[in-house]
């Protein structure tokens, strides 16, 4: 049985307003970098310059988007902003998914899930970065995930926002190559991200994210990143056992929260790797009224959870100011308040 608490978050405030109705993704103080590495090239954006030696938050998006429609609302949202004049953030695009991206040529051979971890250790070296937080979506969850397995050294922390630990089986795999020949992309894409209820009532919001996937997303591009998602390799992650496989079992050393929206396609798979990792190092966060795309959906629900996970980190006191990192378990503190204001923590 999991043992629910309530956690005070900040209101809530919306994604779509009459000044930000129209795919308005916008970089502030940013700078660009194409890097170079084995698997080709990744373009990526840089907020802020490293401070001192706190890690940098290191992002990557969900198939169908690329880091401004994934994060932007997210790291514009003015309480965010806390968090960024102590943290630098290295946005990463997935390959051929930077604002416009040509389309890689007829046979390219685009990279593997695995592939795609691995180049982020060549962005690291290039921009000098010595260790990360990590910010993931979907494939891009996964992606850090991978990464955070390969090099646990270098990452200090991970949020994980609708992951999947799960190669797809061999009848989802078919299911998906034959609805990639009758069914539009942009559904497939939306329907990965949104549940029916959203699509069907979250109109303004479905029409925005419609119109970028297929209008600010290179389709040919797209194409490759989903089938590579899609062949994916199971994670093989286990949660240790004292006295079992504390010291063989594969599984994040770091610190890791688990977001999901109560109303997202991803819910059984969040709680599947939950049920995988270490709890006394890792949280499920469960987001009541909130759906596929929380960090665009609830942009102050997540900056306050986040600022409870940098704080477990040792890097942020509770009246708000940071300090040096301590060496101790992450913990959030519960407080009772009404449900309207608060949203679901799920320890297993």
């Amino acid at each position: 049985m999991e043992e629910l608490q309530d956690v005070q978050l900040t209101e809530i405030k919306p994604l779509l307003t009459d000044g930000n109705s129209a795919r308005n993704f916008q970089d502030f103080d940013c700078q660009e970098h194409d890097i170079e590495t084995p698997h080709g090239v990744l373009h990526v954006t840089m907020r802020g310059t490293p401070k001192g030696n706190r890690p940098v938050i290191l992002t990557y998006h969900d198939i169908g988007l690329n880091h401004k429609s994934c994060f932007n609302t997210l790291f514009n949202y003015e309480d965010m902003q806390e968090i960024t004049q102590h943290f630098a953030v290295c946005h990463v695009d997935a390959p051929g998914h930077q604002e416009g991206a040509p389309p890689y040529p007829a046979g390219y051979q685009y990279p593997t899930m695995d592939e795609l971890a691995e180049m982020l250790l060549t962005v690291l070296t290039h921009l000098n970065i010595q260790n990360v937080i990590g910010i993931g979506v979907g494939a891009g969850a996964y992606i850090l995930t991978k990464f955070a397995l390969n090099h646990q050294n270098l990452v200090e922390g991970l949020v994980l926002i609708n992951i999947d630990p799960c190669a797809k089986g061999w009848m989802d795999w078919a299911a998906s190559k034959l609805s990639g020949w009758t069914t539009n992309l942009d559904d497939i894409v939306l329907a990965h991200h949104f549940s029916s209820e959203e699509l069907e009532t979250n109109l303004e919001l479905i029409q925005t994210y419609r119109l970028h996937i297929s209008q600010d997303i290179n389709q040919e591009n797209l194409h490759l990143f989903v089938n590579s998602y899609n062949s994916r390799r199971d994670l093989e992650i286990e949660r240790p056992i004292l006295g079992v496989n504390e010291t063989t079992v594969k599984t994040l050393q770091c610190p890791a929260l688990l977001v999901v929206g109560d109303t997202s396609p991803a819910v059984e798979a969040v709680v599947e790797c939950n049920s995988r990792l270490n709890p006394t190092n890792t949280t499920l966060l469960k987001m009541a009224d909130c759906g596929g795309l929380p960090q665009v959906v609830q942009p102050g629900k997540l900056t306050e959870a986040f600022k409870y996970f940098l704080q477990g980190m040792g890097y942020m006191n509770p009246s708000s100011r940071f300090s040096h990192k301590r060496k101790h378990p992450f913990n959030i503190h519960p407080v009772k308040i009404p449900q309207d204001k608060c949203f679901r923590q799920a320890n297993a």
